[in-house]
């Protein structure tokens, strides 16, 4: 089956999961567009730039492969980075070219923030999957720390970036982070991964039913 389906969301909402789960399951590449951005961020800080501040577009076409493989690339430094590095025109400039080739010859699923508004605007699918920002702060700090309970005044420190960073994304001038008009909405707040995974595949067999 050759399809391109976009799954957006803002962060940890779990749209990569269920996005890296719904690729695995129908058997197609799964891209991670955030992590692009990421290894952006990471490789201009390595090289003594300020994602906030400096040009990125260079360090966008010198990306390589690897560069995504980095355990480092999931930590607040690196969040705040790809956030300033998302708003520069011509680093998403230079990375669109790379997600459309990686998803027009066999098909894949593709989660960012743009995917279905931006870079497959004509998808065969689309989910926009979202949590309060109070559960992404519970999911973000487990995932860097393994605390089943951390301390509220961190969740909320934490829940406080969550939410600055949704207003940057949804706010820039250049491909905003927005709900695509023909997106299903997925709400995660009160669903596991699981249940998250069975309620898409739903879609997907009902929608592509031969």
């Amino acid at each position: 089956m050759r399809l391109i389906i976009a799954v957006d969301g803002p962060a940890a909402a779990g749209k990569g999961t269920l996005a890296k789960a719904l690729a695995m399951a129908l058997g197609l590449p799964h891209l991670d567009t955030g992590l692009l951005y990421r290894a952006v961020a990471r490789q201009m800080i390595l090289s003594g730039l300020d994602p906030a501040s400096d040009d990125g577009e260079q360090t966008a076409h010198a990306l390589q492969p690897a560069d995504l493989l980095r355990d480092d690339l999931r930590v607040p430094e690196i969040d705040r980075g790809a956030s300033a590095v998302a708003t520069q025109t011509p680093v998403r400039a230079a990375l669109l070219k790379r997600q459309r080739e990686f998803a027009t010859a066999s098909g894949a699923v593709i989660d960012g923030r743009d995917i279905g508004t931006v870079v497959f605007p004509d998808a065969d699918l689309k989910f926009f999957v979202t949590a309060s920002a109070a559960v992404r702060a519970l999911r973000r700090y487990q995932q860097l720390h393994g605390v089943a309970k951390p301390d509220q005044a961190d969740l909320d420190l934490l829940a406080a970036e969550i939410e600055a960073r949704d207003r940057k994304d949804a706010e820039r001038p250049v491909s905003p982070l927005r709900q695509a008009d023909d997106a299903i909405l997925v709400e995660t707040d009160h669903l596991d991964a699981q249940a998250v995974l069975a309620h898409a595949l739903s879609i997907v067999k009902t929608r592509f039913a031969t």
